[in-house]
């Protein structure tokens, strides 16, 4: 299965985005929306897990998680906007993968058994980060992710 990981869209996506997300059968918004036709957007691609971040205000603070979890082909994944706001130990609860934004830096890191990734940011370019997003493919075995660069 293979699954489109965005976040910190802020209200305005690259317009590389779609093109990047082409053929997943999912997709994953780590937080910071910043307007809810982001979202309505990106199902027309794939059905959408979404959850708020700190810049989401009205209708996004009342319909989105503060964090989802969800299983997709036996893989169970965590997702947050914020890391530092993780309040469980993830290999301890047995979650595969922890997905979050935030920091608009990219990140792909294993500890303990658990994927742990960070898609970057889609939207309008932060400080001197490049503008990314994130695949994840989920097989048989580990989760892999994979890090694509739109801009920068």
């Amino acid at each position: 299965m293979l699954v489109g990981v965005v976040s910190d869209t802020h209200g305005r996506m690259h317009p590389g985005t779609l093109e990047a997300l082409a053929g997943v059968e999912r997709i994953v918004h780590a937080g910071d929306v910043g307007d809810p036709a982001i979202l309505h957007l990106l199902s027309s691609i794939a059905p959408v897990t979404a959850v708020r971040g700190n810049v989401d205000r009205g209708d996004l603070a009342r319909t989105l998680p503060k964090f989802e979890t969800i299983e997709l082909a036996g893989t169970s994944i965590y997702v947050l906007h914020d890391l530092s706001e993780l309040s469980l130990d993830p290999a301890a609860a047995r979650f595969d993968v922890v997905i979050s934004g935030h920091t608009q830096k990219a990140r792909v890191e294993t500890k303990a058994g658990v994927l742990y990734l960070n898609p970057g940011s889609c939207g309008p370019r932060r400080f001197s980060l490049p503008i990314t997003l994130a695949r994840l493919e989920i097989a048989p075995g580990p989760a892999l992710a994979k890090i694509l660069t739109l801009a920068g």
